[in-house]
């Protein structure tokens, strides 16, 4: 799994939801992209990067997303 491409796409999923007003629902929703449309090994490789580096190259609002919703990703 190409790390760097898995960072490149989250922080382009990030981008779209940090233009919703609401920062809550913008941050639930994208932990539920993820979750929906990533397959699970995609979510652990990106996972396993952020635990590793503490999110080096990941977008702000996506490193709350994953923080906020962990549980629901990791599962």
């Amino acid at each position: 799994m190409n790390t760097e491409h898995l960072i490149k796409m989250a922080n382009q999923i990030g981008s779209f939801f940090s233009t919703m007003p609401d920062r809550e629902q913008a941050v639930a929703d994208l932990a539920s992209h993820l979750k929906r449309f990533w397959e699970p090994r995609m979510r652990r490789a990106f996972l396993a990067h952020i635990e590793q580096t503490q999110g080096e190259g990941v977008d702000p609002i996506v490193l709350e997303a994953v923080s906020k919703h962990m549980q629901q990703l990791a599962a």
